[in-house]
């Protein structure tokens, strides 16, 4: 049992929205039996039994060309190309996230909110302006909450001399979160 929903059942679908700039290979390798001669995704393994086969799935946008250069296999994965705008970056999120909530029908879903997609980020590699943080942000946590699926979100990567606007870019995640809460009046719902 991975964890129970607020109506007390065990959720057996979590879907992992990673959206750093580096593929999330470690969270992908959950995919991969590590006793299967297979490379996909067929089976999971934790300590060499498949408890998280077909319950946790991974869709993952990130710089095609960032480390790590080998690249696990994901559930959804999205390479992007170097310097990629807000309008790719969000169009290629949105479609992909339509995709996973029909196919995975998520129960809980795990948000990384990696800030390394920004455009003055010197790892990043790709192009998106605060606003297209924020947008991409507000796209998945609004989806979230109009399904009615859990979300935890996470902050991540970061790279940038100046400590104050890495902090500023860390807030967007929670900023967003509380702009949700507000306009969907979510303390009216009793939780």
């Amino acid at each position: 049992e991975f964890y129970r929903g607020e109506d007390g059942r065990p959720v057996e679908r979590v879907l992992v929205v990673d959206c750093d700039v580096h593929q999330g290979d470690g969270t992908a390798s959950f995919h991969v039996d590590p006793n299967s001669s297979s490379d996909g995704p067929a089976t999971s393994s934790f300590h060499g039994k498949n408890h998280l086969h077909g319950k946790l799935f991974t869709l993952d946008l990130h710089a095609a060309s960032n480390y790590p250069f080998a690249k696990a296999k994901c559930t959804y994965d999205y390479p992007l190309p170097d310097h990629c705008p807000d309008d790719l970056y969000l169009s290629t999120l949105e479609m992909a996230l339509d995709l996973a909530w029909n196919e995975v029908r998520p129960q809980l879903v795990l948000y990384n909110a990696g800030v390394d997609v920004h455009r003055s980020d010197r790892l990043g590699r790709l192009a998106i302006s605060r606003e297209g943080m924020k947008r991409r942000d507000y796209c998945v946590i609004s989806k979230c909450v109009e399904r009615g699926i859990p979300v935890a979100a996470v902050v991540g990567g970061g790279y940038d001399e100046d400590v104050r606007a890495l902090g500023r870019r860390h807030a967007l995640v929670h900023r967003v979160c509380a702009q949700i809460w507000r306009e969907k009046e979510m303390w009216k719902r009793g939780r």
